[in-house]
């Protein structure tokens, strides 16, 4: 049996196989108002653009830094009303797993964890701003994952109908 069992929850085989959190923080904040006061007497439909960005560092041989980027930029007419940028970070450990799987968390747990954090304080600092609050929506980083391994495999030279393709967009 390649098995254990330990209080009814399964073990992989692979004995010491782990995936941990050890630190979320902000790594970097900033909200400008460019045009305020007179931004708050436009009446104008808002335009709304969102950047997402992902950065994953090797800190030692099990430890990751995560960098979870959203850049937020709403346009009253011609003029920008705000911009809300956030990067939030996180620390995880990944301890005797496959490269394919420290990979793949990284590229889908990791800012899955992170984005509820970044949610939040995007949300807060449009508020605190005078703005009304903006719910960023949630993300499927798995699609996310599967178009970047799809644009890697394009980028080898194996698919030339797929290196024709627009990107998805940036994460």
């Amino acid at each position: 049996m390649s098995e254990e069992t330990n209080n009814g929850a399964v073990a992989p085989a692979e004995a010491g196989a782990a995936f941990t959190v050890e630190k979320i923080y902000v790594k970097d904040v900033s909200f400008e108002v460019p045009g305020a006061p007179a931004i708050f007497t436009e009446n104008v439909q808002p335009d709304l653009q969102l950047n997402l960005n992902q950065r994953v560092q090797r800190l030692n041989e099990n430890a990751f830094e995560v960098v979870l980027g959203v850049t937020l930029t709403c346009k009253a007419g011609d003029k920008t009303a705000y911009v809300a940028e956030v990067q939030q970070a996180g620390i995880f450990g990944l301890v005797g797993l496959e490269p394919q799987a420290v990979d793949v968390l990284l590229g889908t747990q990791c800012p899955n964890i992170l984005f509820p954090y970044v949610r939040q304080l995007v949300s807060d600092l449009v508020q605190a701003g005078g703005f009304p609050p903006f719910f960023l929506q949630p993300i499927n980083f798995d699609a996310l994952y599967a178009e970047t391994l799809r644009q890697r495999a394009a980028q080898q030279g194996g698919e030339g109908e797929l290196a024709n393709t627009e990107p998805a967009g940036n994460a």
